[in-house]
């Protein structure tokens, strides 16, 4: 029996209707006002803060300023922490997370040039390989390549961070034990970035190495 050419066609409108729609993606909203971003937005927030007290120029607003300095470098463990328990890793905040750490930092070391605690040329090193790592990452991410932070980096972003904290303190204090004489923190903290500047062109250049390794092995892989 033939079936009329209308009623084929309310065969196939029928089962297209009953196919599950897909599920809706998650708003904009919703993917970025979360516990974990808004500790990320803190961090920036706090940056014009600790800036201030910074130029305050008085040994408790150094310390006032070096407090919320460590304390936006906790939130930084911890939005990333609770954002893999919670699973509210999202798109906004893989942006943001790492933006608002380089912010903190080159606003804070330039604003220590300025002040004359840090020689400008370390931070131009400094900035520009930042600069260049994220780039290089962008264009990674494009080529499907991932590229996982080495034994330098770590370093680099350690060393930094201690740095920039007895920069921020500057004034002598004692803070060994068994080392009656005041330390002088901003010598301490000079030396730390330098020596973080020496770990952050290592890892450049391992950056580099690995980036150009994974993209070689993709290309075989598509050739093959």
């Amino acid at each position: 029996m033939r079936v009329p050419a209308d009623g084929v066609k309310g065969v196939v409108s029928a089962t297209v209707n009953e196919r599950p729609a897909k599920p809706a993606r998650k708003a904009f909203r919703e993917d970025v006002w979360n516990l974990p971003n808004a500790l990320t937005m803190l961090r920036v927030a706090l940056i014009p803060v600790v800036l201030w007290y910074v130029a305050s120029g008085t040994p408790r607003d150094a310390f006032i300023a070096a407090w919320l300095y460590g304390a936006s470098a906790v939130t930084d463990l911890l939005d990333g922490y609770l954002a893999r328990k919670w699973n509210l890793i999202s798109v906004f905040g893989k942006f943001m997370d790492p933006l608002a750490d380089k912010l903190l930092v080159m606003a804070t070391l330039i604003y220590l040039t300025r002040m004359g605690r840090i020689e400008p040329w370390i931070v131009a090193v400094l900035l520009g390989r930042e600069i260049s790592i994220t780039a290089l990452r962008s264009i990674a991410s494009s080529e499907g390549v991932v590229i996982a932070a080495g034994e330098s980096g770590k370093w680099k972003t350690a060393l930094q961070m201690v740095g920039i904290l007895c920069l921020v303190l500057h004034f002598p204090h004692r803070v060994l034990p068994l080392w009656p004489d005041p330390v002088d923190l901003n010598n301490v903290g000079q030396w730390l970035v330098v020596l973080s500047m020496v770990f952050s062109v290592t890892s450049a250049v391992e950056y580099v190495r690995l980036f150009g390794a994974a993209v070689e092995a993709k290309e075989q892989r598509l050739g093959s």
